[in-house]
């Protein structure tokens, strides 16, 4: 990812680490609906970050990468279904290792 890029998921992920929401970050919908997105636009590609923030002091990322869906802003299934699979792995790793 570019270093603007790197930069504005960095700050993102630091502003949800002190418990807010920075402006590029907003929830996604569904099954995936604890879940944060953070869309960064570089150069006429789009790049996104998911995270976690419903497990209490802690803040788990669960995927970046650089948006090429052939569907227009629709995430892709596969992407989506990898997601929730490293949600499922979060929730089961904070439920093993409580803060």
């Amino acid at each position: 990812m570019p270093d603007d890029v790197q930069d504005e998921l960095g700050y993102a992920l630091g502003v949800a680490q002190l418990g807010g929401k920075a402006q590029c970050a907003n929830p996604m919908k569904g099954n995936l609906r604890e879940v944060m997105e953070i869309i960064s636009d570089d150069d006429g590609n789009t790049y996104r970050a998911m995270y976690t923030v419903q497990l209490k002091s802690r803040v788990y990322v669960l995927d970046a990468f650089q948006k090429k869906s052939k569907s227009g802003i629709a995430t892709p299934k596969a992407d989506l279904e990898r997601i929730l699979q490293r949600l499922k792995d979060a929730k089961q790793h904070y439920k093993e290792n409580p803060p």
